[in-house]
This record gives C-alpha cells, structure tokens and sequence, in this order.
C-alpha cells in the first residue's frame, strides 16, 4: 500500500507519496523514475514527490520542502517524537541499493547531490493540511515506471524525428544557396557571350575589319 498526499503550498499542487511500511518503501527505491524527489533520514521514512517536466530537484520551492520534512517527520515512529531532527533529500537516481543493505535502506552515489533540512519541532497546521489529502492506493510500482519510461521513449524519438527534419530542411537550404552563389553570374555570362557573338548590335563599318 502507498500512501498518496496533494501539497497545496504550491500552484500547480504538488503529488507526494509514502510508502507504508520498509517493504513498501523498498518498491518505492526500486521502481523510482528520474523525475522523483526523494526524503529520507529517519527509519521507516521515505516520502516522494513527483517533480513536473522542466521543474529541478535542486530548485524546489521551500514551503513544498518543508512539506515533504513535515511529512517524513510524521511518518516515522522515531521522527515524530523528537526536535531539532534533520531529513536529507536528493533525486531518485542519486539512491544506491545493493543486496548487502537491509530492506528500506539506501546509500548514494554522489554524496553532493544529498541536500539537508532542519526541522525544529512537528508543524501540526501542515501535517493536518496533508492529512486531510491523504488517500490509500495498492499501485503497480512496475507497470506504472514502465508506462512512464515507454512514454519518455516516445517523446525522445519525437523530438529526435523533428530535430532531424529540421537539420535536413537546414541542410537543403545551405545547398540551395550555395548553388545559387556559385551559379549567380551564368545567365549574365551567357547573354554577354550571345552578345559578343552576334552581328546584331555591331557598327555597319565592322567588316572594314577584315579588310
């Protein structure tokens, strides 16, 4: 079961959810998408949100932030009842699993991209505000991240297509006016060649010329 939240802090809404349980929250790490946003620094919690096209995880707005701190604060058992705690949050595909790491527990691979966020005491007003958001779901984790990563593929072969159009009308375009350079001066070397040949417009003393 997966906990879904909508966070009204920001405009558009934002979409959060939390897993239940470690077991949830192991689904949740492993069919993770790119654009997730990842909180965790408490046990048993980890809260995500789904960040839109073209939004950064570096750039969250803070009141969505505090959000999501106020969130894993209150999913956890041992968060919950304590101050001045500190939750960490970086993008889904900055988490690290392997089989040595018990079930729920993640690492990273680059340490840099970890950001950290102090919480001084459980904020009631937000948590009541999620609360009342929260619906219960039993997602498929998998099909859901396939169906995204096969849509992704879609808009990549998309775009792939209209830039390669466009390089090809670029292409076409720089040939034909190179042609038109390089043949700029063909119908006037041809009229000056016809002229210079012709008898029409010569003087009638010409042929004295030849004389």
């Amino acid at each position: 079961m997966v906990y879904y939240f909508t966070s009204n802090a920001v405009t558009p809404a934002a979409f959060l959810y939390v897993g239940k349980d470690k077991v949830e929250n192991e689904e949740l790490i492993k069919y993770g998408l790119e654009e997730d946003f990842h909180v965790d620094n408490l046990s048993s919690a980890h809260v995500y949100v789904r960040l839109r096209e073209g939004e950064s995880w570096d750039a969250i707005p803070k009141e969505l932030i505090q959000d999501c701190a106020q969130l894993t604060k209150a999913n956890s058992i041992e968060g919950n009842k304590k101050d001045n705690v500190t939750i960490i949050y970086t993008p889904w595909s900055n988490l690290r699993k392997d089989g040595s790491m018990a079930v729920g527990q993640v690492s990273f691979h680059e340490p840099k991209k970890v950001k950290k966020v102090h919480v001084p005491q459980r904020e009631n007003p937000i948590v009541n505000r999620l609360n009342k958001t929260k619906v219960e779901k039993f997602p498929d984790l998998r099909q859901e991240k396939e169906d995204r990563e096969k849509e992704q593929r879609r808009k990549d072969r998309a775009t792939q297509q209209t830039r390669q159009k466009e390089e090809a009308r670029i292409a076409k375009e720089r040939k034909e006016k190179a042609w038109q350079r390089d043949h700029a001066y063909d119908d006037l070397h041809s009229e000056e060649a016809l002229a210079s040949s012709s008898n029409q417009d010569r003087d009638a003393d010409f042929l004295d010329d030849f004389m």
